[in-house]
């Protein structure tokens, strides 16, 4: 995994126009190495670092993890219900974590999965894609479960700020099935609609458009397609089953554009720092040569 040089800033010198967040991210994965860390503070795992479940816990938790990490891997992923359980003084941490990790220069995924309609929506999106906000994040995740028309405020603060979205697409929890492989009347399941949607979004953006997919690492296979022209988040790397060595097969011709991301897999070696730098690396290396490997099995070259 490569040195600390990857900016995370969504602007250029003097003010300038936002770079834009595939860019950014397309960057970050070519350098730092294809792979997302989540910042998950459990309970269990902060019991398993000798910390407390609260606050104080939190804080030297999430700190921990963004000093060791948020210089040399290209994203890392807070998931916000871990801080928002504790309230007004979680959601303090979580906001301190966000600036010194970009700061630092990994990109910052928010995981808050928010959806909703019109002005609801649209608070929603001035909460993390606000340049002036105290949670701005380089993207966030939300769900399209109220029609992908209902993200159309998000899509606009992003690409405003330079920022990028992950919707929702093929989740790998059994539940998810129900939804996103129901068929609609045209014949397509609901997320290959979904696919085609974001696939529309980031028509001609290069290299990567700005709407990124969320789908399981953990599926044994897709049947959609996944050629949308802009990042997918492959969460399930690691604790929950899935191996880097999975991706070639589950993401096929898109799989250079595949983030997947591991969470308990690299936490679970703090609070060394040294032990959370080296599992990160391990696992970026071993995407690396999956990428590399399938370029090689089809005589085409993977970035």
């Amino acid at each position: 995994m490569s040195s600390p040089t990857t900016p995370s800033a969504a602007t250029a010198p003097g003010d300038a126009a936002p770079e834009p967040f595939g860019a950014r991210l397309r960057r970050a994965m070519d350098t730092r190495g294809p792979l997302c860390v989540g910042l998950d503070p459990h309970a269990s795992l902060l019991t398993a670092w000798g910390l407390a479940d609260d606050p104080a816990g939190l804080e030297r938790f999430a700190m921990t993890v963004v000093e060791a990490l948020a210089d040399r891997v290209a994203v890392l992923k807070p998931q916000s219900a871990f801080f928002e359980r504790f309230g007004s003084r979680g959601v303090a941490v979580l906001e301190r974590a966000v600036a010194a990790a970009r700061e630092a220069g990994a990109l910052v995924l928010m995981d808050a999965k928010r959806g909703d309609i019109g002005s609801t929506m649209a608070a929603y999106a001035a909460t993390y894609l606000d340049r002036d906000a105290p949670l701005f994040s380089d993207a966030v995740t939300v769900s399209p479960f109220l029609g992908f028309g209902s993200l159309r405020p998000a899509l606009a603060a992003a690409r405003a700020a330079g920022s990028g979205v992950f919707v929702l697409a093929l989740t790998s929890n059994p539940e998810g099935a129900e939804v996103q492989r129901a068929v609609t009347p045209d014949g397509r399941q609901v997320a290959q609609v979904i696919l085609d949607h974001i696939a529309e979004e980031n028509a001609g953006a290069d290299p990567l458009g700005p709407v990124g997919a969320v789908v399981g690492a953990t599926l044994a296979e897709a049947g959609v397609d996944l050629r949308v022209g802009g990042p997918l988040l492959a969460p399930g790397v690691g604790a929950q089953g899935a191996t880097p060595e999975d991706l070639p097969a589950l993401f096929g011709p898109a799989l250079a554009n595949a983030l997947p991301s591991v969470s308990r897999d690299v936490l679970r070696h703090g609070p060394d720092p040294a032990a959370l730098r080296n599992a990160a690396v391990a696992y970026a290396d071993r995407v690396r040569a999956a990428v590399a490997g399938a370029g090689k099995a089809t005589g085409n070259p993977l970035r």
